[in-house]
């Protein structure tokens, strides 16, 4: 539609006060409607916060529907997007590997198997799967043994060559190298929990009648412990494996209990170890080592497993912004790609999607966002959001996002603590990311008209703690957000129920906080 001149002088009334309480590159009104206009200065107005002086910020929103640009600012700027990554690893890995694709585990024999015995190696082999359960790897081992086998002459061979042998992101920070969301990947791994933080053992120390307590979940004799922790009047543990061992020390001081997710240095050895004293525990004797290495191309299926769908795995993946799936689908779509199990090519698959759907502008390193080197514009990010929801797989996509200000944890995940009791509860759907000085938060609105808004917010290089805040406040206006004219009450329009929350790290990082 075409301004008259009254428009025209409205609009740059609008900008001028914009300008006059905006941040340092102020968005002005796109529209000169009462609403759009009055959302304009509210947004700037937040972004204003003092906090963000010396940081970046880069905002856009836009109608879903038709594209519309509602409100930029400094949209088309390179920021580092933490896990905000995710969105585009896993609508990439939805498109390629297609929402039923689902991991493989499989136990085969070499040589011949003459009754009880199988004269040749027993081998386990992986492609991948995150959800793999010392349960899951014991039901394996039964199956095995259901099948006769008793005796393995040979060795039990560790096959994890659907995957590369590299282990961490290039880009990844060496003090993050026992925590579990950065774990090792690999194409045979085990977790310890249904949260399925693949790689990651759960070590726990407890006082119990003046001693202490060690224990591992799953149970396992992988780790060496060293325990140097003494029983005190508070929890003042550390909990931490040395660099490139199997060895987790254990010292402070231990009052009631306390439990750490440690990321394990060797997933396939980890994994194999879980094996093999699963078949103890069913009566088969491997005689000979655990080594890695491939299958032979005639080795024979003694047992099998699948894994849930990927349309089910989304859920713990983004609600609970799991890192080590979002970097096993990675390798997982190089390997159907490209046939190749590494970053290079499955990075490669996540950029040619991203370009099929009308996003230039990006940098992607890993498929989680843990690297600092990441980049993506929140243009691009709001075109992607806009793209994907032409998609026949965009309900189940969608559904997978955290929901502000819902409790359920598989739900709500990582915004579940957030927006409550507001008008982005149960309304905002959205992913949020996190590292020290980086904040961002990019999904889906309805607003109060029932107009369905994609927005992306990336706050990057402040120095205060995290202001997610900001993006709250942010998040609430656009639910309360009018074309029909502009909100009145201005203290109901920004007021935000925020639960405080760690900044620095995804909510669903801080085991066992669980905040």
């Amino acid at each position: 539609m075409r301004r008259t001149s009254a428009s025209l002088v409205a609009g740059a009334l609008v900008a001028a006060l914009a300008w006059s309480s905006g941040p340092s590159s102020p968005a002005i009104a796109l529209d000169p409607s009462p609403g759009v206009a009055d959302l304009t200065q509210d947004l700037n107005q937040i972004l204003a916060d003092s906090r963000l002086t010396i940081g970046r910020a880069g905002v856009v929103v836009r109608s879903a529907e038709s594209g519309e640009e509602l409100y930029a600012t400094d949209a088309g700027k390179l920021m580092i997007p933490a896990s905000n990554t995710k969105l585009f690893t896993s609508a990439a890995a939805v498109e390629t590997l297609g929402l039923d694709y689902r991991f493989a585990t499989t136990v085969l024999h070499s040589g011949r198997k003459l009754g009880s015995v199988v004269n040749g190696d027993l081998v386990l082999r992986g492609t991948g799967d995150p959800t793999m359960l010392a349960e899951d790897y014991d039901a394996l081992a039964a199956q095995v043994a259901k099948a006769g086998v008793k005796v393995v002459t040979g060795k039990l061979v560790a096959d994890d060559t659907w995957f590369d042998s590299v282990r961490l992101g290039q880009d990844w920070a060496w003090d993050d190298e026992t925590a579990y969301y950065a774990a090792p990947i690999s194409a045979l791994t085990a977790s310890p929990d249904r949260d399925y933080d693949a790689g990651s053992v759960i070590v726990s120390v407890a006082a119990d009648g003046g001693k202490l307590k060690v224990s591992t979940t799953p149970e396992s004799d992988y780790l060496k412990i060293v325990n140097r922790a003494t029983v005190g009047t508070s929890n003042n543990v550390l909990i931490e494996r040395q660099h490139g061992t199997a060895t987790v020390v254990i010292s402070g001081t231990v009052a009631s209990s306390y439990s750490e997710w440690v990321a394990v240095d060797d997933p396939t050895a980890y994994a194999s170890s879980l094996f093999r004293k699963a078949l103890a525990g069913h009566g088969v004797k491997v005689l000979g080592k655990t080594v890695t290495g491939a299958a032979p191309k005639d080795a024979k299926e003694l047992a099998a497993r699948e894994s849930m769908p990927l349309s089910e795995l989304l859920v713990p993946f983004m609600k609970l912004s799991n890192n080590i799936h979002a970097e096993i689908l990675t390798k997982a779509m190089g390997r159907k790609v490209a046939g190749q199990g590494t970053w290079a090519a499955g990075l490669k698959v996540s950029t040619d999607f991203a370009k099929a759907n009308g996003v230039e502008v990006l940098n992607i390193r890993d498929g989680s966002g843990l690297s600092r080197r990441d980049g993506f514009t929140p243009a691009s990010i709001a075109r992607l959001l806009t793209a994907v929801r032409a998609k026949p797989w965009f309900q189940t996509w969608y559904d997978a996002l955290p929901i502000a200000g819902n409790q359920d944890r598989f739900v709500g995940g990582t915004l579940r603590s957030r927006m409550r009791d507001t008008a982005a509860a149960n309304n905002v759907r959205a992913k949020t990311g996190s590292l020290t000085g980086v904040t961002a938060l990019s999904g889906y609105v309805t607003s109060a008209d029932g107009e369905p808004l994609v927005f992306s917010i990336m706050l990057n290089q402040y120095l205060s703690g995290s202001p997610k805040d900001i993006e709250d406040k942010i998040a609430i206006r656009l639910a309360q957000f009018t074309r029909a004219a502009a909100v009145n009450d201005a203290a109901d329009r920004r007021r935000a129920a925020i639960a405080e929350q760690p900044g620095d790290l995804e909510c669903s990082w801080l085991k066992p906080v669980q905040c």
